[in-house]
Order: structure tokens, then C-alpha cells, then sequence
């Protein structure tokens, strides 16, 4: 999957096949975020009951580390 075919808003299943992590390391690194307001984890938005991780936040997690 390419970042750049995604939509906005992707499920944590895509975002953790994008990271090439699990998905129960997924959930685990988006409860951090949610305990930690952010400072740490993967960044999700709650919609009702489903979570979703912003396209953005990723773009911007991946140029950090292809600049590094």
C-alpha cells in the first residue's frame, strides 16, 4: 500500500501495514498516544467507536526519518 493512494483517515490496520508493524502493536502505540495526550504512540482520532490515524501525522513520521 502507498501512502499517497490512501484517503485522509486511515484504520489502524493500514497505518500499521504502512509502518510494516503488527496490528496488535498498532493498538498498543495508539492507547500510548491517547494515555500520553500525544507526547508518544501513534496518533488516532476516536470517531464513535472506531479509530483512525491521520494520513498527515504519518506523511510527517516518515519524512522525519527519511531526512534522518
Amino acid at each position: 500500500m502507498m501512502l499517497s493512494e490512501c484517503p485522509d483517515l486511515l484504520t489502524v490496520e493500514e497505518a500499521a501495514q504502512i509502518l510494516r508493524i503488527g496490528r496488535s502493536r498498532a493498538y498498543e502505540l495508539t492507547q500510548r498516544w491517547r494515555e500520553t495526550d500525544g507526547n508518544e504512540g501513534i496518533a488516532v482520532i476516536q470517531l464513535g467507536r472506531q479509530l483512525r490515524v491521520p494520513k498527515a501525522w504519518l506523511e510527517k513520521q516518515l519524512s522525519i526519518v527519511e531526512a534522518a
